[in-house]
């Protein structure tokens, strides 16, 4: 899910204040923080008693013409305020690009295209399905391709990352993208992406094409905000280059955030003082271009500077329960409760009132043994845990027209290896893209 060290700070796990000083007659939210200076080894799958458990191969591979496609190789609480929100209506569906810049900071900018398009823990004794491309795909028509009874479009979108999308190695490939957007499409109509390096905005626009299937996409620029901005112009030029390629047209939202343990603090300020311009700057970029898109920022749920939302469109806030060490038969209420509070009220008190949603949540499947810590609880990482979290989340959420991003399509096996605990197993689908031993409940998003 990253392109180098920076994305692993986007999704800011590591940081989740695991603060024995928490206890559940006495909550207090503003510990649930995601702080990218902390050290990830307290974050390895060990679990503090929660306090809310009361709480109600490259692009060279790619054709530049898509008609040149040739074989290419290569049970919940039901009684809390969330659950009870009317449900609100989201109208035709659009597709999307969201184009993001984050560091400990991030850019997102939202782009409706139009693209003709059709995409497709080490438990692998949980899988149920084939790995990698589905069966009876035609290898000279991506487009064509067998669908897998147990996906349900259910969720209103997946965060993704094509493997091998990090620096310096770049080891993704169109056909690998393509075989995931035929996964993907049966699940959701919307991805995010977290960057632009190793080709990722055009490899995905490219295998939406070929696979013709319904996925709008969230491009990112992961800036690094220590480089002099090095980071942020080369995305920047694989973003300009991926949409004159591919078009885009209908920006949606944008999103902008600071992550800093004291958001609006002297460091938070800092943050914001060097992102607020990058984010002025992709807007002129995407203007020139003919393109009036909105542009935001997604950070961990705690992190946002006021000053940055004010000056985007769009925010988007990773809430991950389990970092938060809440049980799972609580996570989804607070879930829920914990982006209202934290997030859409903050929004709602600014003059121009950002539209947020929920960039991350999920729950991990298993614990690697490097950086694992038997004291695991009060929830485990497991298969069954997962499908408790996707049973009492999603449906809700869909239902009061939460927009949210799943955590995660698939394993990332690299970060089991370099940051250990439960990193690497986020996915409904293991690294070999076979599908893990779950039940999608049907319902729209």
């Amino acid at each position: 899910m990253r392109h180098g060290d920076e994305d692993y700070l986007m999704r800011q796990v590591g940081p989740y204040s695991d603060d024995p000083g928490m206890n559940s007659s006495n909550p207090d939210l503003n510990r649930y923080l995601d702080d990218p200076t902390r050290s990830n080894n307290s974050q390895t799958g060990n679990h503090a008693p929660s306090p809310f458990h009361h709480s109600s191969s490259n692009l060279n591979n790619m054709p530049s013409d898509p008609t040149d496609y040739q074989n290419l190789e290569g049970s919940a609480p039901q009684s809390n305020s969330w659950l009870e929100r009317s449900q609100t209506s989201s109208g035709k569906r659009s597709k999307w690009i969201v184009i993001g810049s984050f560091f400990t900071l991030a850019v997102l900018v939202a782009v409706g295209v139009t693209l003709g398009v059709i995409l497709g823990k080490k438990h692998s004794s949980s899988s149920s399905s084939t790995s990698g491309a589905p069966p009876g795909t035609n290898p000279n028509d991506p487009s064509n391709f067998q669908k897998n009874p147990a996906l349900v479009q259910s969720f209103y979108g997946l965060a993704y990352t094509p493997l091998g999308s990090q620096l310096p190695d770049c080891g993704n490939s169109l056909t690998e993208v393509i075989e995931d957007m035929q996964l993907i499409s049966q699940l959701t109509t919307r991805i995010r992406i977290y960057g632009a390096d190793c080709n990722q905005s055009s490899l995905v626009l490219a295998a939406i094409q070929e696979t013709k299937v319904n996925v709008s996409v969230f491009l990112g620029n992961y800036p690094v905000a220590t480089d002099n901005g090095t980071a942020y112009e080369r995305q920047k030029g694989e973003i300009q280059t991926a949409l004159q390629t591919y078009g885009a047209d209908n920006v949606l939202a944008t999103v902008t955030q600071a992550g800093q343990t004291d958001p609006n603090g002297s460091a938070g300020q800092e943050a914001a003082a060097i992102l607020i311009p990058w984010i002025n700057d992709t807007r002129s970029m995407l203007s020139e271009m003919g393109l009036n898109l909105p542009v935001g920022t997604a950070d961990a749920g705690s992190y946002f500077n006021n000053e940055v939302l004010q000056v985007v469109d769009y925010g988007m806030a990773n809430v991950h329960p389990w970092f938060a060490n809440v049980s799972i038969d609580q996570a989804a209420a607070w879930t829920a409760e914990y982006f209202q509070t934290t997030d859409v009220d903050l929004a709602n008190s600014l003059t121009n009132k950002p539209k947020m949603s929920i960039a991350e949540t999920g729950w991990p499947t298993n614990t690697s043994t490097f950086n694992y810590d038997p004291n695991d609880g009060p929830s485990v990482a497991s298969v069954a845990n997962l499908q408790t979290f996707i049973d009492t989340f999603v449906c809700q959420a869909n239902a009061n027209g939460t927009e949210y991003f799943f955590f995660e399509f698939s394993d990332e096996p690299w970060k089991a290896t370099t940051y250990g605990g439960v990193e690497g197993y986020w996915g409904l689908f293991d690294s070999n893209k076979n599908f893990k031993n779950l039940t999608i409940p049907t319902c729209s998003s």
